[in-house]
């Protein structure tokens, strides 16, 4: 929080998964919540009945992070609970998993529209109504990365590896952009995570395929990504600007 009243904070892809965890530990701590959605209307309404249990205010929105119209609406839909002064840029999809010479085209393209674009976008937005020099409260972006932009992810998907290393790069050079204009800028890049990422790509086993690769020798829970997006949009985070947090378990 920048100023009077609580923080009020977009969390994209909020449905289900890392995004839904985030969601209800940022009412924990204490942020009014925007939750956007693509398909899964009552997986949203889930997490903002979750949110408003602890009370907290939140929504849920509807849009296609990578469509320009549907992000000005999200912004639009969360101005409605305050000033936002928070961003995660959580969306995305993995959609298919095989080397990429036998990845559709179509497919590369949906892929790097949800993870990159979107991410593109919603940040430009934020910067926007955010940044001081737009007259804007302040305040802080966190963009979900993965392990995968490092590791190039072979064989599975590297066109969302390039995709989340992409999101590194904004990460980096917004955070230098906004870091006089009251905006933090931050990543947290999470590894092998239980969530429903794998079965939507076509392979629901996938955890227990690579789980072997993990030095913990465990995947990680979507509550355990959760705490660190929080301290990142929060005050003890307040030094902190063009950092991508690793949580994958020594990945």
């Amino acid at each position: 929080m920048l100023s009077g009243g609580q923080p009020v904070t977009i969390v994209t892809g909020g449905g289900r998964g890392i995004g839904a965890a985030t969601a209800v530990r940022l009412a924990k701590d204490g942020h009014e919540v925007a939750v956007n959605y693509l398909r899964d209307r009552d997986s949203a309404e889930d997490v903002v009945g979750a949110v408003r249990a602890l009370g907290r205010r939140a929504v849920a929105v509807r849009g296609n992070v990578a469509d320009e119209d549907d992000v000005e609406a999200l912004f639009a839909a969360a101005a409605e609970l305050g000033p936002v002064t928070g961003l995660v840029n959580n969306a995305g999809l993995t959609a298919h998993i095989g080397d990429l010479a036998d990845t559709p085209v179509e497919m590369v393209r949906k892929v790097i529209d949800a993870n990159l674009l979107g991410a593109v976008l919603c940040a430009r937005r934020a910067a926007q109504v955010m940044s001081t020099s737009h007259g804007g409260p302040g305040g802080a972006i966190v963009n979900v990365s993965s392990s995968a932009a490092t590791l190039g992810s072979a064989h599975e998907y590297v066109h969302y590896a390039a995709a989340k290393a992409g999101v590194d790069a904004l990460t980096v050079g917004l955070a230098k952009e906004l870091a006089d204009q009251g905006v933090r800028v931050n990543g947290v890049a999470p590894g092998l995570v239980r969530t429903g990422i794998h079965a939507a790509a076509g392979e629901p086993g996938r955890i227990e395929r690579v789980v072997g690769r993990i030095p913990m020798g465990r995947a990680g829970e979507p509550d355990e990504i959760a705490p660190a997006v929080s301290w990142l949009l929060g005050p003890d985070a307040g030094y902190v600007t063009g950092a991508i947090i690793r949580v994958a378990g020594g990945l």
